[in-house]
């Protein structure tokens, strides 16, 4: 895993990339449906007096984000008609998405949540299926605009992928959503939701402005079904099973399945956390005002602004020692919740606590990213990396649903639930560990730094 020691001018000429801003546009697309299945929703469902469980567990529809790498091969090998030309392999599928993003955000503004909970479950989950299967188009984009031997702008791609996520989950999307219905403004939900599908359409023509890809991919397989083709059975294999067993083959299976358990344990915690965060701030007595700036606007570009500073910081001292110090730093700032829900509604230790948690998410996120993305295979760049970001999905969705209930099952004890997510992360801190002796000794490995 070898990175170059950048200095400040050559960081400088990283940046310096039109691909870089490509991607930084790209995970503002990423960030962007979390507000819609995600922020917004919360904060409705909460003023119209939702159980703390009910809010929790109607995130599982974040599940589709642990399931996606099961469809992952079809992106990396059927070619949308039409679209496919006009733009390419993975900005067609992002296209295709994103129209299924804007059907499922304005029907949210059409459902009382009172009369259907189950419709708006349902539209919530297509928002989260369609995301879920964007971020997959999105990841292979970031990982294929690179060439290989770029090794050195990985972190940096991590970080616009890491800023523009929160710029579209944050500072500009999250922001705009709770400002508009917040006390100020005080528009209703529903009405900020069409307002929010006015911004996803927007995406839609962006994604022309952007650079083509080529996909690095066997051509054979592009709709290889038919006469003189392959079978069935040999195209299935093809796709849905070789990304699989060349990931194995190649790394070893004890690298394999090491980097599969960190990968899952690793944002536990950060996902406890980040499921009942919006519920937590309500309940002590912030208003949606206050949410909104602080944890929306000033956290989220805070968090944007880290991910660069991540970056550099990777490079210069490695990967695996920058998540080894962003797990510990993640872990230490949960401890800062807890105050909070000792204290109460103290806007100072409000903003003290979001920049220091957004420091530490950026510098581990950045390092996170850029690992998991040097194990992927350009032959099957989406498949593969879906399959890691779906098991860390796993623990930031499926799992983390059942944080409402946790805090329910403490009778409300915040105290005691952030004190449990910081102490989550110690398994895969340990994982860490013992992946880094395996990669030192691996051959694919040994004379990178680390």
């Amino acid at each position: 895993m070898s990175t170059k020691t950048l200095s400040f001018a050559d960081t400088l000429r990283a940046l310096n990339d039109t691909r870089i801003l490509s991607i930084l546009l790209l995970g503002f697309m990423s960030g962007f449906p979390w507000i819609l299945h995600g922020s917004v929703l919360t904060l409705w469902l909460k003023d119209l007096e939702f159980s703390r469980s009910t809010i929790g567990f109607l995130g599982i529809v974040g599940t589709m984000y642990a399931l996606n790498f099961t469809w992952a091969p079809l992106l990396d090998r059927l070619r949308i008609p039409i679209l496919y030309k006009l733009l390419d392999q993975r900005r067609s599928w992002i296209a295709v998405c994103l129209v299924f993003i804007a059907i499922g955000t304005f029907s949210l503004s059409r459902i009382d949540p009172e009369e259907n909970i189950w419709l708006l479950g349902l539209a919530a989950l297509l928002i989260a299926i369609a995301s879920a299967t964007q971020d997959i188009a999105i990841d292979a984009y970031r990982i294929d605009v690179l060439d290989e031997d770029e090794v050195e702008k990985m972190p940096y791609a991590a970080a616009a992928a890491t800023g523009g996520w929160y710029a579209g989950y944050g500072f500009i999307g999250g922001a705009l959503a709770l400002f508009l219905g917040g006390e100020k403004v005080g528009m209703e939900w529903p009405d900020v939701y069409q307002v929010l599908t006015v911004l996803v359409l927007l995406q839609i023509a962006l994604l022309f402005l952007l650079p083509k890809v080529h996909t690095d991919t066997n051509e054979e397989l592009f709709n290889a079904l038919g006469k003189d083709k392959l079978s069935l059975s040999e195209w299935f294999v093809k796709t849905f099973i070789n990304p699989f067993t060349e990931f194995f083959e190649r790394c070893g299976k004890d690298i394999a399945i090491a980097l599969l358990i960190f990968i899952f344990t690793f944002k536990l915690g950060e996902a406890f956390l980040g499921r009942m965060s919006l519920v937590f701030y309500k309940e002590i007595g912030f208003s949606t005002d206050q949410i909104g700036f602080y944890s929306k606007f000033i956290g989220g570009i805070s968090t944007a602004i880290f991910a660069f500073l991540g970056a550099m910081l990777n490079t210069r001292y490695g990967l695996i020692r920058g998540l080894f110090i962003g797990g510990v730093a993640m872990s230490a700032t949960n401890l800062l919740f807890a105050a909070m829900s000792i204290i109460g509604p103290n806007e100072l230790l409000f903003f003290v606590t979001l920049i220091l948690d957004n420091f530490t998410v950026a510098l581990s996120t950045v390092a996170f990213i850029a690992f998991v993305s040097f194990f992927t295979s350009r032959s099957y760049t989406a498949t593969q990396y879906a399959l890691f970001v779906s098991i860390g999905n796993m623990g930031r969705t499926s799992v983390s649903s059942g944080s409402g209930y946790m805090v329910d099952a403490l009778n409300g004890n915040w105290f005691i639930f952030f004190v449990i997510t910081a102490l989550m992360v110690i398994p895969a801190l340990l994982i860490l560990l013992y992946l880094g002796k395996l990669l030192r000794k691996h051959p694919l490995f040994k004379d990178g730094n680390l």
